[in-house]
């Protein structure tokens, strides 16, 4: 059963995030009041702290059957990103940026976790758009088809049903082989990944909710994006080949930390990624995608996570939204590399991976419903 929307009133102006390489909230060249950087950073406020982490509520064990084990990176092990202070809006600037953020998240010219501050995975997302529809790449939205009436946020009311995917997640691999499946430890967590929005925003524009205590029957404001259902990923050993996708292609730049998907020479869709490190890089070259599974389970092997050499010292762990390859890999041809999902969202561009490329859940699975088997995979 899909969750019901109420749309909450919200009347603002496009938005724009901040770009990459600037140092403070004023633009590299000079806008006039009247712009959007005018607009934007005219009457700053001071920032709102992130809130607490959130405790798991109990949930009953969901079995579920056990797919093709898999080499993937370990997202636990990693550093942790550099926390950036953000920048002082007020809440009509941050609603500007949610805005751009939505509309270039529905267009799948990925921001990353909408968040409503200028940052550099918004300003990429825009350029790609930019560039993919013939417009000038000014990282400014003011020449996108961006309607500037329609709502920004919906509601959602947590259901009784969405008490199966929520549960004990154990962090360690010995822990969690354990386990059946591998929950959301709590409905934050669910929320923010079905809405694809960053906990500082939720608690902005929720600011009467304890969302770390949140339970059935509460309702949340949360961005109208197109949800990210959970309930309808089902378990798939390999997705049928679409023969309509054969002329896709896939370029993953490890640089800029971006995954592109053209159709021809025509870019159709642009993802933040997680790529690997100097000590287990993603491997350039030309490859394929070899095959595609939904809801995988993870064969952890710190030998393979660290060294990149197979031992016999590994922990199998089930499915889930919190499994380390999140709910779909897509194997290339080269043994134990892939694109995958991930149960830490929120390191998605900003971290390293042991040699994979790693999506955000909900793009991952919007990513595999356009792609198909044998496509080339172009790694530069």
């Amino acid at each position: 059963m899909k969750p019901h929307f109420h749309l909450v009133a919200a009347t603002v102006l496009a938005g724009l995030p901040f770009h990459a390489q600037a140092s403070s909230p004023t633009p590299p060249q000079a806008k006039p009041q009247s712009s959007f950087w005018g607009r934007l950073f005219s009457s700053p406020r001071p920032p709102t702290l992130d809130p607490p982490a959130t405790p798991a509520p109990p949930a009953p064990k969901t079995p579920v059957k056990k797919a093709p084990s898999h080499k993937a990176d370990s997202p636990r092990s990693e550093t942790s990103p550099t926390k950036v202070a953000q920048k002082a809006l007020s809440p009509e600037q941050r609603d500007e940026l949610v805005r751009l953020q939505i509309f270039l998240d529905k267009a799948l010219f990925s921001p990353g976790k909408l968040d409503g501050q200028p940052g550099e995975l918004t300003t990429k997302a825009l350029l790609h758009y930019q560039k993919a529809h013939n417009l000038q790449p000014t990282s400014l939205p003011d020449n996108l088809p961006m309607s500037k009436d329609g709502e920004i946020y919906t509601t959602y009311t947590i259901r009784p049903e969405d008490r199966k995917f929520v549960g004990d997640a154990p962090s360690k691999p010995e822990a969690q082989s354990r386990k059946r499946y591998l929950p959301y430890e709590s409905f934050l967590e669910l929320v923010t990944e079905r809405f694809h929005v960053a906990e500082s925003l939720l608690v902005k524009i929720n600011p009467t909710l304890k969302l770390n205590t949140l339970s059935v029957g509460d309702t949340l404001t949360v961005p109208s994006v197109e949800p990210f259902l959970i309930e309808d990923v089902q378990e798939t050993a390999a997705l049928p080949k679409k023969p309509e996708f054969r002329n896709r292609r896939i370029r993953v730049d490890r640089n800029e930390h971006i995954l592109e998907l053209f159709e021809g020479d025509q870019m159709i869709a642009c993802v933040p990624i997680t790529a690997g490190s100097t000590t287990l890089p993603t491997p350039p070259g030309k490859w394929r995608v070899q095959g595609i599974t939904l809801m995988p389970t993870f064969r952890w092997d710190e030998g393979v996570l660290n060294h990149g050499v197979r031992t016999d010292q590994f922990y199998n762990l089930p499915s889930g939204p919190n499994n380390p390859v999140g709910i779909a890999w897509c194997s290339l041809n080269k043994p134990g590399i892939g694109i995958h999902g991930t149960n830490h969202p929120e390191t998605i561009g900003r971290a390293f991976s042991h040699g994979c490329m790693r999506v955000a859940n909900w793009d991952i699975i919007r990513l595999v419903n356009l792609i198909t088997s044998d496509i080339p995979v172009l790694i530069e």
